[in-house]
């Protein structure tokens, strides 16, 4: 169960679907219940993969993803006729409440993911007395669940500090076919206006308050004023951009990049700086080291656990902007040092397999069911079994609840 899904541009939703693409070359059958996302057209069939569909409301601030509204009774007559081994809420909203309450009811194995600081985000939009409430509800949800998954070590131990139980360890992957340094592309750096040994600063990521988008710009402004030629790109898109285009004009605003086109855009750059302080982990982070930039970032999340201070780029502890704007300004007049953390990089991020991320996925969902006394069976591929697909599905493919 999640209310954000492919072919939606965002961190959760990226990992979300690689783990289904890795459940589905294994073998397993998946069912997505989620929110049918504003103007979406019917997806592809997919062999093993079902999608139930329902109604939503746009989040506040947030009008590209949706809220799955609450759907217990739906979802309790939906896994009475055909019961899931396990459900997996991997969002906390109404409808992730609902199934969480649904699979009680029917005594179902329950496991979560904690992908999002809802409650940090609740201070960048003016609901910052809510921040205690809404802590207090996810812990509520995801301790009626018999494990949360959590993507870095500093994380788990966080959650359990503050009540979490049953928190387990599920690290990110990256795709370092995709993601990586031959996509570098002269052409798209002087569409830029960036000639080979300017410098290219780059930002990946939803333009918006949570993000801190408006430090990296300060410090793009402080390295400019020692670099006159550098550049500053902007991948991604939100409610800042407008604000961002008025007061950067210079900047160039790519917009939501997906597939090789992001790949050339991280890869045609020089500096990464990731300044948001609300994230779980920031799959940019690997992505832009794969990639081979140097990489400037606060010490937590996937940065933390990532890059060795120094030797594979750069850690700025949470003291202050102004220390984050001096660690840009020293590494952008460090050419040496940024070759060294470019060339690094890369091999920081290798072991980073998504295949150990499925396997590390389905031996959670084993140990819960098998704390259930139940058995995880080993799968059987539809070659051996010699089951025909239609044989296989319960469901067509993309079943309105709604």
């Amino acid at each position: 169960m999640t209310e954000t899904f492919p072919p939606e541009v965002n961190g959760v939703a990226m990992t979300l679907g690689r783990i289904v693409e890795g459940l589905l070359r294994l073998g397993h059958t998946v069912q997505v219940v989620r929110p049918r996302q504003n103007k979406e057209a019917d997806g592809i069939p997919r062999d093993g993969l079902e999608e139930v569909l329902c109604m939503g409301i746009p989040l506040p601030t947030y009008a590209e993803l949706r809220f799955g509204l609450p759907l217990k009774s739906r979802l309790t007559a939906l896994w009475s006729a055909m019961r899931p081994d396990i459900v997996h809420v991997a969002t906390e909203g109404p409808l992730g409440w609902s199934a969480v309450a649904a699979a009680r009811k029917l005594q179902l194995p329950i496991s979560s993911s904690f992908h999002t600081n809802f409650h940090s985000y609740s201070k960048h939009y003016g609901i910052g007395l809510l921040k205690s409430p809404i802590e207090s509800y996810l812990r509520k949800l995801h301790n009626r669940t018999q494990a949360t998954m959590v993507p870095t070590h500093a994380l788990v131990r966080e959650l359990q500090a503050r009540g979490f139980q049953n928190v387990a360890l599920l690290s990110r992957g990256v795709a370092t076919e995709q993601f990586n340094p031959s996509h570098r592309s002269a052409a798209l750096r002087a569409q830029w206006g960036a000639q080979e040994d300017d410098l290219v600063v780059l930002l990946v990521g939803r333009l918006a308050k949570e993000k801190n988008v408006g430090l990296v710009v300060s410090a793009y402004r402080a390295i400019q004023a020692r670099q006159p030629r550098a550049k500053l790109v902007l991948v991604g898109d939100g409610p800042l951009r407008k604000a961002l285009q008025g007061t950067c004009p210079e900047a160039h605003f790519a917009g939501t990049r997906k597939g090789q086109e992001l790949a050339a855009h991280y890869a045609s750059a020089d500096l990464f700086l990731f300044a948001s302080m609300t994230e779980t982990f920031g799959n940019v982070v690997p992505e832009a080291m794969a990639s081979g930039l140097a990489v400037v970032s606060f010490d937590n999340a996937a940065a933390k656990e990532l890059i060795v201070s120094g030797d594979n780029g750069l850690l700025v502890s949470a003291a202050g902007d102004l220390a984050f704007v001096n660690a840009c300004v020293s590494l952008a007049c460090d050419r040496r040092l940024i070759h060294q953390y470019r060339t690094r990089a890369v091999a920081g991020v290798a072991h980073l397999s998504w295949d150990k991320i499925y396997d590390s996925f389905v031996q959670t969902l084993r140990n819960v069911l098998e704390n259930h006394n139940r058995q995880f069976l080993p799968v059987v591929s539809p070659l051996v079994s010699g089951l025909p697909a239609q044989e296989r599905l319960p469901h067509a493919h993309e079943s309105p609840l709604l």
